[in-house]
């Protein structure tokens, strides 16, 4: 009997890390609701085709820039196209932007942050002046140069935000890098042999994810809005693309007209996925910093 209440209370207190994750994610409120609203942004995006009451391209010549109505929940534009159905297709457009922006970001920044923090020196003084180089531009300007050189247009644009994503990953993957080249179980498997390839990608990179992860997420929601500010002054996809950046750039003269609903909705979209990926940003790391953990 009491062996067996010593090996259930044992099973009790062994705990992966991963259920700590969840326990405490679980218990963020803010998590949870940013996190339902990152998930039901994905789902609406994955099964756009099927959510869309209307083709996104296709006008409605009996309902000119008509206001929110039953057969239009958000109105059309002056096209006649529906509103609701382009904000849906917008979804998918600008979270792919996002995502695969910020992925090839991400996997720069880490090559680089792990090469300048493992083997320092002239490696380290030359990958971090490059990062300074892109530091000294704002994200928004560094992204429009890029843009201007390359020319407009939806892969352009991942490019563009991709390179103002690179020398902060950077800098976040070296100081971990920094910090854990120096423990025992590093210098342990380094006396034993091990080539730098496998310390670097098997010992040090997993110490560096946490992290990553947190920026990650937050620099999401960033790289959206830049991608729409972007698309907003011309220098996006094609003007026909629904995407959230284009549907405003196309509302501006309908404003004057007073037809507020074809930009306040696409608006509201580019705010409500900025804040939410921010706010999970912010729960991931309460979860995962360690340093925050009461």
């Amino acid at each position: 009997m009491s062996q067996q209440t010593l090996t259930t209370g044992d099973r009790a207190a062994i705990r992966s890390p991963w259920r700590d994750f969840l326990h405490a994610f679980v218990r963020n409120p803010l998590a949870l609701a940013s996190g339902g609203f990152v998930l039901l942004l994905l789902l609406v995006a994955l099964f756009a085709p099927w959510l869309a009451p209307w083709d996104p391209m296709a006008p409605d010549w009996t309902a000119l820039s008509a206001p929110p109505s039953g057969a239009h929940w958000m109105g059309t534009d002056d096209l006649g196209r529906d509103v609701l159905s382009r904000v849906i297709y917008g979804a998918r457009i600008s979270l792919y932007v996002g995502v695969v922006s910020v992925t090839l970001g991400m996997l720069v920044g880490i090559v680089l942050g792990l090469l300048a923090g493992y083997y320092g020196r002239w490696v380290d003084m030359l990958i971090m002046r490059g990062c300074d180089v892109l530091f000294a531009f704002p994200g928004m300007l560094l992204a429009i140069a890029v843009v201007a050189i390359l020319g407009p247009g939806l892969n352009n644009v991942i490019i563009a935000v991709a390179v103002f994503s690179v020398p902060v990953f950077a800098r976040i993957v070296r100081a971990s890098t920094l910090s854990l080249k120096q423990a025992a179980w590093v210098d342990a498997v380094r006396c034993a042999g091990a080539p730098d390839r496998v310390i670097l990608l098997r010992h040090i990179l997993p110490g560096t994810l946490p992290n990553v992860i947190i920026y990650f997420t937050m620099r999401i929601g960033t790289s959206i809005l830049t991608a729409a500010g972007l698309s907003f002054i011309g220098l996006g996809p094609e003007p026909d693309v629904p995407e959230w950046g284009n549907i405003l750039a196309m509302s501006r003269s309908m404003m004057m007209a007073g037809l507020w609903h074809v930009s306040v909705f696409p608006g509201l979209a580019i705010f409500m996925t900025v804040l939410a990926f921010n706010l999970l940003g912010d729960a991931l790391r309460d979860t995962l910093d360690p340093k925050l953990k009461s």
